[in-house]
């Protein structure tokens, strides 16, 4: 396996795969699950759909986003970077190398009264993650629960482990709904330092509300 590989099998700060809560979690999504590629795919759809997405909840404390944390919050949800987070942490806890990408995207999903607060409706930072599978990278973004697509009339985004799953483009009738205006790249674990500066970069008032947990 190639060394970039190798590194994203090893737990993070963030992702924090070595955690017995992580551990357990994913044995149980993958019981009696033979391929790596089959693994990832009902990783993924447990993510999606068993933490509900909610774009709120903000945070430079870090210990609020570790893996192990997110999935024992009270309530099961958490934005798009909180899933990526888990997913790729329930990855690696089984053997298969994960890491994470990061977008700004405009018309995200659901957002409308974000974007309020935001005063813009380029949404900084989204996440979204990607499986080494079968010699390749394959991206995919658990954060849009069925329910919630549902709701807004948009197809859910599926994952079959060998097509890059990442974005809707289109909204139920056709007409475009996301567009993506620049990529961060690959990484590790979450870079919560960058975030944090394109955050204060971006929406320097969300700080001075305390919008932004431990701001």
């Amino acid at each position: 396996m190639e060394p970039l590989t190798e590194h994203c099998l090893q737990a993070g700060f963030f992702i924090n795969s070595g955690h017995a809560k992580i551990i357990e979690l994913s044995k149980e999504i993958t019981k009696g699950i033979g391929s790596e590629k089959d693994k990832a795919i009902a990783l993924y759809y447990h993510i999606r759909d068993g933490i509900k997405y909610n774009p709120y909840g903000v945070s430079i404390i870090p210990s609020y986003s570790q893996a192990s944390n997110i999935i024992q919050r009270e309530k099961q949800e958490g934005h798009c970077i909180d899933k990526g987070i888990v997913l790729a942490a329930c990855g690696r806890a089984i053997g298969i190398p994960t890491r994470l990408q990061f977008a700004n995207v405009r018309n995200h999903i659901g957002t409308s009264k974000l974007e309020k607060h935001l005063g813009t409706n380029l949404l900084v930072f989204h996440g979204f993650m990607e499986f080494y599978l079968e010699n390749k990278w394959v991206k995919c973004t658990p954060a849009f629960n069925k329910e919630l697509c549902d709701h807004l009339g948009v197809s859910t985004l599926e994952f079959d482990g060998e097509t890059d799953s990442i974005f809707q483009e289109y909204d139920g009738e056709g007409g475009g709904y996301m567009t993506y205006e620049h990529y961060y790249g690959a990484f590790h674990d979450f870079p919560l330092d960058l975030f944090e500066r394109e955050m204060r970069k971006y929406y320097p008032q969300l700080f001075e509300t305390n919008y932004v947990m431990g701001s």
